[in-house]
């Protein structure tokens, strides 16, 4: 499809807008994100000035783009969006190969709602997608949050709790070691399918010390058990330095309930899928 075929659709249907240099990829994305949503409209653009076009035609749900467009880069695409998009906002997702070294680098604008790793794979961009169109009440899933305000813990717990989430709260790092040291004596481990955690923590160990003995001592691989930092550090450095040492992502606070719930949900759901080929892999 492109971009002259927009057209209206129903109000519980979809619209995603696809920009990729390559025609081959925008029709493995449209057809796998048709499998995840069996009545989003694709509107598939080839270059960053397709895309513009197609805006001024009719509004969309969500942006993906490539960082490498054949008239633009994708992030002169996020502004234009920002700048002259009909509707008041529209999540833009970068799908990218070296998004970790951005991340890590801090290169992406604030223009860019989310960034996507295309080395996972296009199904789990279409797991990642619905996230943001279409976000499920009921996921199911364990969380090991580790947060030291219990007025702050039990709102949060509640928040995700609403979105069918069995949560285990731990008020420290050191509390945190011992349940996760519980699981492995059961024969249970990693226990949980993903971490919260707050940086700054009561006690001697901190956020980022939990990343480095999840990632060098237990030695869990971020597929294996994803974890989500909260920080309210807007320093780039300190940022970069926690997704070195092992995050998976950031959520910054304040925290935004949709924004979170929507980045933990996508980390439980491609943890799972992660975990399952390497089960596959040794069947």
């Amino acid at each position: 499809m492109n971009a002259s075929s927009i057209r209206h659709i129903g109000p519980h249907s979809a619209r995603v807008m696809v920009v990729d240099g390559s025609k081959m990829v925008r029709m493995m994305i449209a057809q796998v994100l048709r499998e995840e949503l069996p009545d989003v409209e694709v509107v598939g653009c080839g270059t960053g000035g397709e895309a513009r076009t197609a805006l001024q035609q009719g509004t969309v749900d969500l942006v993906t783009t490539a960082l490498r467009l054949p008239d633009m880069d994708g992030l002169e695409l996020a502004h234009y969006i920002r700048e002259h998009a009909p509707q008041a906002y529209i999540p833009i997702i970068v799908v990218s190969g070296d998004v970790q070294e951005r991340l890590e680098n801090r290169s992406f604008t604030d223009e860019v709602t989310d960034y996507f790793d295309k080395e996972l794979g296009f199904q789990a961009l279409a797991t990642f997608i619905r996230g943001y169109i279409r976000p499920e009440t009921e996921v199911g899933g364990e969380v090991l949050y580790v947060e030291d305000s219990r007025v702050v813990a039990m709102a949060t717990r509640r928040m995700l709790e609403k979105h069918g989430l069995l949560v285990t709260h731990a008020p420290s790092v050191e509390d945190a070691l011992a349940l996760l040291d519980q699981a492995v004596h059961e024969g249970r481990a990693p226990g949980w399918d993903v971490v919260l955690t707050d940086v700054y923590l009561k006690g001697e160990l901190s956020g980022k010390d939990l990343l480095l003995k999840l990632r060098r001592e237990y030695r869990y691989a971020k597929g294996q058990l994803p974890v989500l930092v909260m920080t309210g550090d807007a320093n780039p450095a300190n940022q970069s330095d926690l997704l070195r040492a092992g995050a998976n992502d950031l959520v910054q606070k304040p925290i935004e309930e949709r924004l979170l719930v929507t980045k933990l949900l996508f980390q439980l759901r491609v943890g799972r899928m992660l975990r399952e080929r390497v089960q596959a892999a040794g069947a």
